[in-house]
Parts: structure tokens; sequence; C-alpha cells
């Protein structure tokens, strides 16, 4: 029966039996690959090999047979279909090739992040490699792809030829394309400005267009800021470089927080002083580096009160905020009611009488 098989093998056309010792190849290195990464993966204390397992496993299990029957096609003889198959599987191997790079590219952003925790209180350092991470990462694949596609038309003829033609029209499409992608190639350097120079980095809280929010997403051409009511402000990336805005987490996460109360003239402000060191010391919010009250500004029947506090976090800040002006306006109410904003009108006698 073995003999039969070999014999049946033998009379099957020429380019089969390549391919089929290929395929066998390809599929034998690729157990052998998987079994070898697998008890790697075990041994090591480090989950490198495991996200690159994971990331490249599928694409590469199809890359590697076609490599391996291309390998073996080399060697084959003289054949009318041997041109076909050649010039197939050589453009299946450069989009698997493409893909497994892509893969690549994911696995390594896989790799840094897990070095980077976002998720601490201060991670003003992970925030800046991730946004680099993130821009370079999406260059690298479109460049790629670019490459991939201009590698496919080469390895034609007309592509050759639509080349060479695009190269003779290259003075007129230069300048149609320049007016035509002058706003893209605009938003494609802003971009790359903003990943190095980091006037805004992922989950900075900003204030822009009159709204508070945080970076949600740094693309090529745009931004998403997530704001504070969990609606999504989307902007041109030009955006951040044309135009001024508040980045209120650029070098670090504390923030200064500030309460006014417009009050009367009466206001026990030694008093209001006293409470306000009373309700930090009793607030978690509070980092207990920032601690004032004075007033900043006098008018015509009321005088302005400035609290000042800090906090961690932008998001921390304005709940600490919230909290001090609740609680200092229950202080007056109650306590020195004398001090709410009133407004005051004097009739002496003579007016009365007249």
């Amino acid at each position: 029966m073995i003999k039969e098989w070999i014999t049946h093998l033998a009379n099957l056309p020429y380019p089969i039996i390549e391919i089929l010792i290929g395929l066998f190849a390809g599929l034998l290195i690729n157990w052998v690959v998987s079994l070898s990464l697998s008890l790697a993966t075990r041994r090591s204390k480090s989950s490198d090999l495991l996200i690159l397992r994971n990331r490249c496993k599928k694409t590469f299990n199809i890359f590697l047979p076609i490599l391996t029957i291309l390998i073996a096609l080399s060697y084959s003889g003289e054949s009318a279909w041997l041109p076909a198959i050649t010039k197939t599987f050589t453009i299946l191997l450069i989009i698997t090739s493409t893909f497994l790079l892509i893969r690549l590219v994911y696995a390594l952003e896989d790799i840094f992040l897990e070095r980077y925790n976002i998720d601490k209180e201060d991670n003003r350092k992970e925030r800046k490699v991730i946004t680099q991470l993130n821009f370079l990462k999406k260059v690298v694949i479109i460049a790629l792809v670019l490459l991939a596609l201009a590698i496919l038309l080469l390895s034609f003829e007309d592509g050759r030829k639509y080349g060479q033609t695009l190269l003779t029209s290259a003075g007129v499409a230069s300048i149609i394309l320049g007016f035509a992608a002058q706003k893209s190639i605009g938003n494609f350097l802003a971009g790359i400005q903003i990943a190095f120079t980091q006037p805004i980095k992922i989950d900075d809280a900003v204030l822009v267009e009159n709204e508070w929010g945080w970076i949600e997403e740094i693309n090529l051409t745009y931004v998403v800021v997530r704001l504070w009511d969990w609606r999504r402000l989307v902007l041109p990336i030009t955006y951040f470089v044309e135009k001024p805005f508040q980045n209120w987490t650029r070098n670090k996460g504390e923030l200064i927080g500030a309460v006014f109360l417009y009050l009367d003239y009466r206001t026990p402000i030694e008093k209001l002083r006293i409470k306000l060191a009373e309700i930090l010391e009793n607030e978690p919010l509070w980092d207990r580096q920032v601690q004032a009250l004075q007033i900043v500004e006098t008018q015509e029947f009321t005088i302005k009160v400035r609290a000042l506090m800090s906090s961690k976090t932008s998001p921390t800040t304005f709940d600490l905020r919230c909290s001090v002006r609740e609680k200092l306006i229950e202080f007056l109410r109650t306590e020195h009611p004398e001090s709410l904003p009133m407004y005051r009108l004097s009739l002496d006698a003579k007016s009365e009488l007249s």
C-alpha cells in the first residue's frame, strides 16, 4: 500500500510534488517552533514570549508553509504551470509577511505597555511613552501597507508601466496632490510634533472650547477629548498646535483649586479661615500642600473671598472644591447669617417726614 502511494505521488505533475513537500516541511517547522515556544514560555519568568506567541501565532502558521512552498518550487523542474504558481505564492508571501510584521508591531506595543502602568497616581512618564508608541505604531503600520502595495505593483508588468506613467506626470500630479492633501499633510506633521514635543499626552486633563475633559485618543489627524459628562469632543490635531488651550496635567498631576464666595462686609474672616482649616483637615481628598483664605476683591456691596486648596489630580480637585464650598456656605448660613450678602437702605428723619 505504501509503495502504491509513493508511485501515485511520483506520477503527480511536477510542481504539485514540490508544493506538497514544501507544505509538509512548513507544517513540521511550525509544530517544532510552536512546541519550543510553549516550553520556553513555561520556563520564562517574563511574559514577553507569551505576548509574542499570542499576537503572531496564527499569521506565522500561514506565513511559514507559504515560504517553504516557494523554496521548494525554486528547485522544481520545467513546467507550464510553474510561473503562474510561483507568482501566486509570491503574492501570498508578500501579503502574509505584511500581516506578520503588523502583528509583530502590535506584540512589541503590548510588551512595552506591560512595563508602563497608567493606572497609578503619578503616571506622567507612562502617558508620555504611550502617546509616542500609539503614534509610531500607526505610522509604521501605514508604511508597511504602502510598502507591500508598492512591491505588489512592481511584481506585475502592468504595475511597472503604471508606475512609470505616474513618474512621467509627477510634475503636474505633485502640484494637484499638494493642494488636495495640504490639510492632511499639515495634520500629519502636527501629529509628529505633538508626539515628540508633548503639549498633550494620553489622559491629560485639558480645557478646550470651554469644555473640560481628558485626552482619550491621539490619532494621525484628530484628537478625541472625553468630557466630564461622557460626551466626546473631536478636534483636528492641528488645533493643539495652532490654538491656545489649558493643559492641567502637563508637568504634574497636582492642581490648586479655588472657591470664591461673595459675602457681606460683616463677615468674620478669621473665623472663616479657621473653619476652612478644620474642613480641610477632615477632607480625604486634600493633599495637605496648599491652604489659604483671602479677600481678593472689594465691591460696592460685597467682598470677594477666595479659598485655596490642593489635591493630587484634577478630578479630585474639582470634587474637593465642591465639598469645601458646600461646607463653608452651610457654616456661614447657620453660624454667621449676617455674612450673607444683603443690600442696605438708610433713611434719615428728614427724608422720612417729607
